[in-house]
């Protein structure tokens, strides 16, 4: 129990620190004792219910949500965006303006940077302010040659990156998906896609969007995919695809001819890139991210509210 005086002096400790901003130093050499006593004297008001901490703002439920997936799934950081009332539109466009503060934050160290594709990753770059970056290299770490939705390709997204962030980059000339082993095997081997695919797989950060092949999927809207290989997917497991690797419900790689014909990074080489960063939206995509996570692919995730409190409910 208490005594009167004990309690006095964690009341006015309290008062001094949390609504006059003294500094615990500040209130040491008025009281005449050590910092570590007032420390002390902070924390048992807590305890004794002298001092009750709340945070009012709308922000806490998407903090709270980020720190819970953090911890379930051993993320470096995550990212939850509040999207309430937003089209879909709308919604990639705040990931992708969060997507590019995260990496104008986070690059200073970095020297070359691998993107894939997509439309979230358009709404980064769009967002992505200018900025003077000579010392970073672009590097696409899929192809997508082709005339189809040629603005969410690979290429076209780091040149557009690279001249926001007024760097180098380079160019994968070779589509995202060939017909055979022999064609896929010649390409490769080829001197200048084989240069792009080693520099890709050295990036010291990629920025990727992650995919659900059977809804709203950038392949089959670039025509990769016809209804008979979604046909194949489902029967093999596929849930998801980062580029034009898939994956199944634990993050694997599935066995399929189309991850034997596709060039670019497989999901195992993404996974040895020090930082890999995942901007994703929309709960269509629950399954997929779930798999990414589960295989850890991922090192950040950002992503929208609801799909975050889909996860942490899983």
């Amino acid at each position: 129990m208490l005594s009167w005086e004990e309690r006095r002096l964690m009341v006015k400790v309290a008062k001094l620190y949390h609504y006059e901003g003294w500094t615990q130093a500040e209130i040491a050499r008025k009281q005449n004792v050590s910092r570590p006593v007032i420390s002390k004297l902070l924390n048992a008001a807590k305890k004794e219910g002298i001092v009750e901490i709340y945070i009012k703002d709308e922000t806490l439920h998407t903090v709270e949500l980020e720190q819970q997936l953090e911890k379930k799934y051993g993320l470096k950081e995550v990212i939850v965006v509040s999207t309430a009332g937003y089209t879909q539109e709308m919604a990639k466009r705040q990931l992708g303006k969060t997507g590019a503060s995260y990496i104008t934050r986070n690059s200073a160290k970095i020297k070359s940077l691998g993107i894939s594709w997509g439309s979230t990753l358009l709404s980064l770059i769009e967002e992505y302010p200018y900025e003077r970056r000579e010392d970073i290299h672009i590097v696409p770490i899929i192809g997508g040659m082709g005339s189809n939705y040629v603005k969410l390709h690979s290429n076209q997204l780091a040149f557009q990156l690279a001249q926001k962030m007024n760097a180098s980059c380079s160019y994968l000339y070779a589509p995202a998906i060939v017909e055979s082993d022999d064609l896929k095997e010649r390409l490769v081997n080829t001197k200048d896609v084989a240069h792009v695919l080693e520099e890709g797989r050295n990036v010291d950060m990629a920025v990727v969007g992650v995919g659900n092949p059977f809804k709203d999927s950038t392949l089959e809207k670039m025509g990769y995919l016809e209804e008979s290989d979604l046909s194949s997917l489902r029967k093999v497991g596929a849930v998801g695809n980062i580029g034009s690797s898939f994956f199944n419900a634990v993050g694997e790689e599935i066995d399929h001819p189309l991850n034997d014909h596709f060039i670019g990074l497989n999901v195992e080489e993404i996974k040895e890139i020090p930082e890999v960063i995942g901007i994703v939206e929309g709960s269509h995509k629950l399954e997929s991210i779930e798999a990414v996570l589960k295989g850890e692919y991922l090192n950040v995730l950002i992503t929208d509210d609801r799909t975050a409190q889909a996860l942490v409910n899983e």
